[in-house]
């Protein structure tokens, strides 16, 4: 059933904590709305535990699987970031510095939770720009030539003679 459903809009609800979502039956061309309540949701949840779950949950994960991961990561911390107290415009300020990627960050020196939502959003920008066979511009067995930036022993051809 998720070939046939597509997510159009996704939101949050607070009071009580929800993730809800729109949708479209491609068949019917008919859209729904779905609201899966975070049950035992409180603003000291785990926001990754709770992603698990509400995976795990068969009810809802037909229709979560349409939606990036690293965008159930987002609206999951909203919720909890707006029952902590936080306004919606500093828990959005916050949550797009998070989904943003910067590759002169060390990841070694944040927590889990952000280094999870920081891999499902590389992963999520690998997988569209992941050339398949079958795309026009696919092409097999890519050789190209790279300078050299610095002398590396392990890397050389010398070191290869060695062992």
């Amino acid at each position: 059933m998720e070939d046939e459903i597509e997510v159009k809009r996704c939101g949050v609800k607070f009071s009580p904590p929800a993730i809800v979502i729109n949708y479209l039956i491609k068949d019917s061309g008919k859209m729904h709305r779905r609201t899966m309540p975070l049950r035992k949701f409180n603003k000291n949840s785990s926001v990754d535990a709770t992603v698990d779950e509400i995976l795990q949950n068969p009810k809802h994960n037909k229709y979560l699987k349409c939606m990036p991961k690293f965008q159930l990561y987002r609206l999951i911390a909203i919720i909890r970031d707006k029952l902590s107290g936080m306004s919606l415009e500093d828990s959005l300020a916050k949550n797009d510095e998070i989904d943003k990627v910067d590759p002169e960050e060390d990841l070694n020196k944040v927590d889990d939770e952000v280094l999870k939502r920081k891999k499902s959003v590389m992963e999520e920008t690998f997988e569209k720009n992941l050339k398949k066979p079958g795309d026009p511009d696919y092409q097999y067995d890519i050789q190209m030539d790279f300078d050299e930036v610095e002398g590396c022993e392990w890397d050389s051809e010398d070191s290869e003679q060695e062992f």
